[in-house]
C-alpha cells in the first residue's frame, strides 16, 4: 500500500508477515494485534487530492478503492496468495468518513463513529478463537461478517506552515469490534502523541497492542499502552445485565495504577438522549420494529452517538438493521439509501450536511437535532411533527414522523431525570437509569416471546438414545404466531411491566420486523444445537450399544460413527453446549463401534 502525496517514509512499512485475524496463528507476528484491530489509518487533507490515506498500519492490509475481482486475484503472485483471503476496503469511503463534512465546522479535536460494509461481496474467515470469543459474549456484541467499525479522533487546528491554513488529519482504528468505550478511551491517548510525534510513535503503539491478550469473554483484561493501563471487562452471557463494573485487580505490580473503563461498549446515554427525552419511548418502538430513520446531526460527534446510542437500547436484543452512525454523500451506498424507485431500506442514518433533508424527506422518521443547548433544568426537547412540514433546508429541530406510540409514556421516568438533573445527580447514574428502564422494557417485551419458544422444544422423554439415528427424530415445533398472541392474556408483558398501551399491535408489527426474524432464528438455532446436545448426551449415557449394534447392518453402524463425528467435532469447536465429559465418552463410543466393524471399514473410517 503506497502512501498518499507527500507521505513521510515509514520504516515499518514493508514489514512482512502482518496477517488478518484470519490467518493469524499463535505466535505469529500481528496475530495479536489482529485479535483487536483490522488496521490504524491515517487520513489527511491534500489540496490536490481533499481527503488521501496516508498511512496504513500494519502495511499489507489491503486496502482498495475498487471491489476485488477475479483478474485481480489472477494476477497476485505466488508469494502473495496467502493475503488474498484478508479482507479489503475502499479507501475513499475511509477517507471521507475520517472527516466532519464540509457543513459542520468542527474546530479543534473530535471524536465519532463510523461503519462501513466490507466491498466486494467477501466474507471473513473466522479464526476458531475468534468463534470462541463471539460464542461467549452477548449477541449484541459479537464480529459482523461483513462490516467494519472505524473509530476516529480528528484534529483540526489554524496552522500557518500549512498551505491551506489549518493542520487537518484524522487517525482512525478499524476493527470488528464494537467496542466504542474502549476505543475511544485508546484514541484519546494515542491520538495526540502521534499528531507531535508522528510514524514511530504508531509503530510503538501498535507493537504493545500486539502484545494484548485476546478479548475472552467473562475475563478482566489489563490493557498497557504508552505507558497507561486501561483496564477493562469483555463482556459474558453470563453477565448479569446489572452488574456493577469489575474493582481494579491484578495491578500490584502496575504503575500507575490502571485506568478502569466500566464498560467497553456502553454510551452515556442520557447525555445521548438528552434532547429527545421525552421521545425515548417512541424511539425504542421505532427501533424495535426496525423502521427506516434518518438523524440529522450539527456535527459527526452528535451524529454517531445519537445512532449509536438508538441501536443499543435493544439491549439484550441483538440490532438486526443495517445502521450508519456517520453517513457522507460521498459513501459508495448513497444511490441505494436515496433512491425512491422503492421503499427506504431498514437502516438508521447519521448524517450531517442538510443535503439530506432534501434528498431523504421521503422518508417515513427525520430526526433532526440541533446544537446542544439548555432550557431550565431539562434540556430543550425537540418536538414532534408530522413529515409534511419537512419541506425546506432550514426545518427546525424535531422528530418529523407520522408514526403513533403503541404504549403510553412512562411520565414517571421522565420525573426521575427531571429529579436527578434538579438535585444535579452525575450523568452516570442518570444514564444507569435510563439503561434500566430501557433494558426492562426490552426484557418485558421479549419474555412472552421466549417462554412460547421454550414451549415448541420436544419434550425430554422423547429424546431417546437412538431416536437421533431414527429418520423421523424429535424436532422444534414451528412458531405459530396466532398461538402466541392467545397466550399473552395470561404470560403476557403486563406481568412484569406498568406501562398500558397496545401490546398485541405493537408485537404484530414486530413479526414483519428484521429484528423478529433475526430474533428467531438465532434463538431457534440455539434450540437446535442444545437438541443435538441432548441426542449426544442420550446415546452417551446410554449403557447398551453392543446390544444396539447387534441387529444392525454394516451401513447403519457407520452411519452411528459418522453422526457421533460430526457432533464432536461440532461440539469441538464450540457450536454445541456439550461438556467435556461427554465428549470423552463419545470418544471412546466411536472407538468402539469402530472396533466391531471389519478391518477394512475400521482402515476406511480411522484414515484421515
Amino acid at each position: 500500500m503506497d502512501a498518499g502525496p507527500g507521505a513521510a517514509p515509514h520504516p515499518a512499512r514493508g514489514r512482512p508477515g502482518a496477517p488478518s485475524s484470519a490467518t493469524r496463528a499463535p505466535g505469529a507476528p500481528w496475530a495479536r494485534f489482529s485479535a483487536w484491530l483490522e488496521c490504524v489509518c491515517v487520513v489527511t487533507f491534500d489540496l490536490e487530492l481533499g481527503q488521501a490515506l496516508e498511512l496504513v498500519y500494519p502495511s499489507d492490509s489491503r486496502l482498495t478503492d475498487k471491489e476485488v475481482g477475479p483478474a485481480l486475484w489472477e494476477r497476485t503472485s505466488p508469494g502473495e496468495q496467502a493475503l488474498t483471503r484478508f479482507p479489503v476496503f475502499q479507501k475513499s469511503s475511509i477517507c471521507y468518513l475520517s472527516f466532519p463534512d464540509s457543513h459542520s465546522g468542527c474546530l479543534g479535536d473530535t471524536q465519532f463513529s463510523f461503519r462501513i460494509r466490507q466491498c466486494g461481496g467477501q466474507r471473513h474467515l473466522w479464526h476458531p478463537d475468534d468463534r470462541h470469543c463471539d460464542s461467549g459474549v452477548p449477541v449484541s456484541l459479537q464480529r459482523e461478517p461483513a462490516h467494519y467499525f472505524g473509530y476516529v479522533y480528528f484534529r483540526q487546528v489554524k496552522d500557518s506552515s500549512v498551505k491551506r491554513g489549518y493542520f487537518q488529519k484524522s487517525l482512525v482504528l478499524v476493527s470488528r469490534l464494537p467496542f466504542v468505550r474502549l476505543f475511544q478511551a485508546l484514541l484519546s491517548l494515542i491520538a495526540p502523541e502521534y499528531f507531535d510525534k508522528l510514524v514511530p510513535c504508531l509503530e510503538a503503539v501498535c507493537s504493545e497492542i500486539d502484545q494484548w491478550p485476546d478479548p475472552m469473554p467473562g475475563q478482566t483484561l489489563n490493557l498497557p499502552v504508552m505507558g497507561v493501563v486501561l483496564q477493562v471487562h469483555i463482556p459474558s452471557r453470563a453477565d448479569k445485565p446489572e452488574s456493577s463494573p469489575p474493582k481494579q485487580c491484578g495491578h500490584e505490580n502496575l504503575l500507575p495504577a490502571p485506568v478502569v473503563l466500566s464498560s467497553v461498549h456502553e454510551l452515556d446515554l442520557f447525555r445521548c438522549f438528552q434532547p429527545v427525552l421525552a421521545h425515548v419511548q417512541m424511539l425504542w418502538e421505532l427501533m424495535l420494529l426496525g423502521e427506516p430513520l434518518v438523524v440529522l446531526a450539527p456535527s459527526p460527534a452528535v451524529s454517531s452517538e445519537m445512532v449509536l446510542a438508538l441501536t443499543s437500547c435493544l439491549q439484550p436484543l441483538k440490532f438486526c438493521c443495517d445502521y450508519r452512525p456517520y453517513f457522507t454523500v460521498h459513501d459508495s451506498e448513497f444511490k441505494e439509501f436515496t433512491t425512491r424507485t422503492q421503499a427506504p431500506p431498514n437502516v438508521v442514518l447519521g448524517v450531517t450536511n442538510p443535503f439530506f433533508i432534501k434528498t431523504l424527506q421521503h422518508w417515513p422518521h427525520i430526526l433532526r437535532i440541533g446544537e446542544p443547548r439548555m432550557s431550565g433544568d431539562l434540556p430543550k426537547q425537540v418536538k414532534l411533527k408530522k413529515p409534511s412540514r419537512l419541506k425546506t433546508l432550514d426545518t427546525k429541530p424535531g422528530l418529523y414522523t407520522a408514526y403513533t406510540a403503541h404504549l403510553h409514556r412512562d411520565k414517571a421516568l421522565l420525573r426521575r431525570l427531571l429529579k436527578g438533573l434538579q438535585r444535579e445527580r452525575p450523568s452516570d447514574l442518570l444514564s444507569a437509569l435510563l439503561r434500566r428502564h430501557l433494558l426492562e422494557l426490552t426484557q418485558s417485551f421479549i419474555i412472552p416471546l421466549e417462554h412460547y419458544m421454550a414451549s415448541l422444544m420436544p419434550l425430554q422423554k422423547s429424546i431417546t438414545p437412538w431416536k437421533v439415528l431414527s429418520r423421523t427424530p424429535p424436532q422444534i415445533r414451528p412458531f405459530r404466531q396466532d398461538d402466541f398472541l392467545r397466550s399473552l392474556e395470561h404470560s403476557g408483558p403486563q406481568l412484569t411491566c406498568m406501562l398500558k398501551g397496545d401490546w398485541l399491535g405493537l408485537y404484530r408489527r414486530f413479526f414483519k420486523s428484521p429484528h423478529f426474524d433475526g430474533w428467531y432464528r438465532q434463538r431457534h438455532k440455539e434450540m437446535a444445537q442444545k437438541l443435538e446436545a441432548l441426542h449426544l448426551e442420550a446415546i452417551c449415557e446410554a449403557q447398551n450399544i453392543e446390544i444396539w449394534m447387534k441387529d444392525k447392518s454394516e451401513v447403519e453402524v457407520v452411519d452411528l460413527v459418522l453422526k457421533l463425528r460430526e457432533r464432536l467435532v461440532r461440539a469441538q469447536g464450540h457450536q454445541l453446549p456439550v461438556k467435556e465429559a461427554t465428549l470423552k465418552r463419545a470418544r471412546l463410543y466411536i472407538e468402539t463401534v469402530v472396533r466391531s466393524l471389519p478391518t477394512d471399514l475400521q482402515v476406511v473410517l480411522c484414515s484421515p
